[in-house]
């Protein structure tokens, strides 16, 4: 049997479509649906919570950073043993970059692509009838996605539902779901975001006081009886990034936890093994691994502990020197010299390359990125393009004297100059790789 689909929106982030997609994904769960959670462009926090909800890996689905048809054979894999897919987007419904057509990274761009309807989250506080005027604005701007149903969110009582939800099915859209306002029921956020999935100690209650709001305040039967058969056109994993071993010696915890879940699926699914191993408890990669990987996370929530994980930092050295390391973001500051944390204090680092970055001195980076490698490195061969995104607000404090990784441009392909650096068998960039770019 075909999954059916349906794409929840919303005209800004912060109107609650997170909170109504959680909270969707584990009462169907509950019920005994088998059901998973996507989330439109390069978040990678979501899909860890979508995952929590429902016992099925969570996706991200990207037009920008996924050829086409990489995007279509993960859209495909995510039917694989669900009845239902709720795909969450990320910021507005229509957000994304100037682009060639199909290809902003907004999740407006895989509703057109993919036929599936959108349940459109509207945050009504301060507003009544105005909400039809939004609404009407979501309907009629683009004939090719479709608006099937609204949810009102935080309202303040029977009558400002009465007056929003009128108003709207006055113009044809069926209101299926009206939620009162409740703080209590906000997940926690920090400065990428949520806080992440697995840090709650009593994750699965929260999840199901979601669930259970889902159940009282919204027509699940109507909900299902919107969504549509996602079928994809036929794909491949051609552009996927490609396992850089054999066996892959991966840091886990709660300082690095940013891989995107259809890259750590690609790898298994290839053939490679993943070896996690946490450098918080001071443990190192297995010296039979072929390539060691730290992704992102919040190294600099744990700086203290890292520079103390002496044996973590004997191990590395090690294995650098035979064997590929590489580092994203949160795991390249740490493959550098210092890292100095929000309270201004500096704490040392692998000294793998020669770098070092702060904490303390903010600015945020955030966009798509473009690399062409300048050398081979576990991303791939030199002269690969990658596609991922960047996020993050540590900056650079020294650059050392290591060699650039990449020439990098931002999502509509403008130069950024040199980015990341390596040294021997080392390397490391602040951008996280999503695909091989087509």
């Amino acid at each position: 049997m075909t999954a059916r689909a349906i794409i929840i929106g919303a005209p800004r982030s912060g109107s609650g479509k997170t909170s109504v997609t959680i909270g969707l994904l584990r009462a169907l769960a509950r019920r005994g649906l088998k059901v998973r959670g996507a989330k439109s462009g390069p978040d990678y926090i979501d899909p860890g919570f979508h995952t929590a909800a429902t016992g099925l890996s969570g996706v991200n689905l990207d037009s920008w950073a996924m050829p086409p048809s990489l995007l279509n054979a993960l859209a495909a894999q995510a039917t694989d043993d669900a009845e239902y897919v709720i795909l969450e987007s990320a910021m507005g419904l229509f957000d994304g970059i100037p682009a060639p057509e199909g290809r902003s990274g907004s999740a407006a761009d895989l509703a057109r692509l993919y036929g599936l309807p959108v349940l459109l989250v509207l945050d009504v506080s301060g507003q009544s009838t105005t909400a039809a005027a939004v609404a009407k604005g979501f309907a009629t701007y683009d004939p090719d996605v479709r608006m099937a149903g609204v949810v009102l969110n935080r309202l303040g009582s029977e009558r400002h539902r009465r007056l929003s939800g009128d108003a709207i099915e006055a113009i044809g859209l069926p209101v299926v779901g009206a939620i009162l306002r409740d703080p209590t029921l906000n997940l926690p956020e920090r400065h990428l975001g949520l806080v992440q999935a697995g840090e709650y100690e009593n994750l699965l209650a929260h999840l199901d006081r979601l669930a259970d709001m889902v159940e009282k305040s919204l027509d699940i039967d109507a909900i299902l009886a919107l969504a549509t058969p996602l079928e994809p056109a036929p794909g491949d994993f051609g552009e996927a990034l490609q396992p850089p071993g054999q066996r892959v010696a991966l840091a886990e915890d709660a300082a690095f936890t940013f891989l995107y879940p259809h890259v750590a699926t690609h790898w298994r699914r290839a053939g490679a093994e993943i070896v996690p191993f946490s450098p918080l408890a001071d443990e190192s990669p297995s010296q039979h691994c072929d390539v060691c990987w730290l992704p992102g996370g919040y190294p600099e929530l744990h700086a203290g502990k890292l520079a103390a994980a002496t044996n973590f930092r004997a191990g590395m050295g090690r294995f650098a020197a035979t064997k590929p390391v590489h580092g994203e973001c949160g795991g390249f500051m740490v493959l550098g010299e210092v890292l100095e944390d929000a309270d201004g204090e500096s704490h040392k680092m692998l000294g793998l390359l020669g770098h070092s970055t702060s904490f303390a001195r903010r600015k945020m980076n955030l966009g798509y990125r473009e690399a062409r490698l300048r050398a081979d490195c576990p991303l791939g061969p030199e002269g690969t393009l990658i596609r991922g995104h960047e996020f993050h607000y540590a900056q650079m404090t020294a650059t050392g004297n290591d060699e650039p990784l990449a020439d990098l441009a931002d999502g509509q392909g403008n130069p950024l100059g040199a980015s990341g650096y390596r040294r021997g068998h080392v390397s490391g960039t602040f951008f996280h790789a999503i695909a091989r770019g087509a």
